[in-house]
């Protein structure tokens, strides 16, 4: 099962500002609707049975940090990945690239929540959950360090890639 799935997105216009970079809160945007698709696309993921069964899950916090500006009508790909997971809690990584995948635009670390829609308070995931969500955790990305520490291996790795 992909634990990095990737998708291609192309920057719109009336997401810009008047010097056509991406305006920043719409990288907001653009990174969660890329996972919400990874996780349809590529894990089949339906947040619609978890709606019916009055579960969902909200942002505990973003933690972003901005690279390089992505630009009008250019043609991104972002990846997502879990990094780790508990009861009562997701941590996902988010990233845009350019569309070569050479630089790095934005990262993303997003801790979200899971709560009863009926009585909006945090409840635990459920053991199916659990047992599928553990299946995608992307073990290949270290979860004791920083996103500053993060972005400088990522940064370091695509140099490494480029002088191949």
């Amino acid at each position: 099962m992909k634990k990095n799935p990737k998708s291609k997105d192309k920057i719109r216009f009336t997401d810009c500002d008047m010097f056509g970079h991406l305006n920043n809160s719409r990288y907001l945007d653009y990174l969660i609707n890329a996972r919400e698709d990874h996780l349809k696309d590529f894990y089949n993921f339906d947040f619609n049975e978890y709606y019916k069964n009055d579960l969902a899950w909200v942002i505990g916090s973003h933690e972003i940090v901005y690279i390089r500006p992505a630009v009008f009508n250019e043609i991104v790909t972002i990846q997502s990945s879990l990094l780790n997971l508990d009861d009562y809690f997701l941590h996902v990584e988010t990233i845009m690239m350019d569309e070569g995948q050479n630089q790095i635009k934005a990262i993303m670390w997003s801790k979200l929540i899971p709560v009863n829609l009926k009585t909006g308070r945090k409840v635990p995931h459920d053991s199916k959950f659990m047992e599928w969500a553990k299946a995608i955790v992307n073990t290949e990305i270290l979860n004791n360090v920083d996103l500053q520490t993060r972005i400088k291996q990522l940064l370091i790795d695509l140099k490494v890639k480029q002088n191949q």
